[in-house]
């Protein structure tokens, strides 16, 4: 197995995770909370996939991908019941799913010899699409519109991945300065409360 493949797995595992300590403030039984696991563990990279035009997407010719999300969000269901977390212990494994994401959804991209704008933005899409739909299943506003940055540090994680790519760095060294300095600047928002200037109304 590839190093993409594999980072694909953890991906959906981790996403899987992080739906269900979302979920899990909405009481949902297992079935439910399953359900938002899986759809947010393969919801960016199926994004990516219909824009890209790579049919089927990728989880339909690999059902390993669902039978991971699947264990991931049962697991958690499970220990979820027994542990008491922080209220936004979630964010953490987030900011791991969002890098990984990213940097898969760029990859991707760079295959296809996209244009590098166009690469970035997949790796954008793959990123913070499947927290979006597991917001939206929640009931939550969408992260990427309620918190510090989000999106941003996506985006500069997929420009860093090319920047270090086109630079004649091997792509696995490449992948992984991207994955950490992705997750960086999203814990440090989240620490430091630190976002993008905001349209404020005069009222």
């Amino acid at each position: 197995m590839n190093l993409i493949y594999l980072l694909d797995l953890c991906a959906v595992a981790v996403c899987a995770i992080t739906a269900t300590l979302e979920a899990r403030r909405r009481e949902l039984d297992l079935f439910g909370v399953v359900v938002i696991a899986v759809i947010s563990g393969i919801g960016g990279g199926t994004v990516r996939d219909l824009l890209l035009g790579r049919l089927p997407v990728y989880w339909i010719h690999d059902p390993v991908y669902v039978v991971v999300g699947m264990v991931a969000g049962t697991l958690t269901f499970f220990l979820g019941r027994r542990l008491r977390l922080p209220k936004n212990f979630f964010l953490v494994p987030d900011a791991i799913g969002l890098a990984l994401f990213t940097v898969i959804g760029t990859s991707v991209a760079m295959q296809l010899d996209v244009p590098w704008l166009i690469a970035a933005l997949m790796g954008v899409i793959s990123g913070v699409f499947g927290g979006v739909i597991r917001d939206i299943l929640c009931n939550e506003v969408p992260l990427i519109f309620r918190t510090d940055l989000y999106a941003t540090a996506s985006f500069a994680g997929a420009l860093l991945l090319i920047a270090l790519d086109r630079s004649g760095l091997p792509h696995s060294l490449a992948i992984l300065f991207a994955m950490v300095s992705t997750v960086a600047v999203r814990l440090a928002a989240i620490r430091w409360h630190i976002h993008l200037p905001r349209l404020r109304s005069d009222a």
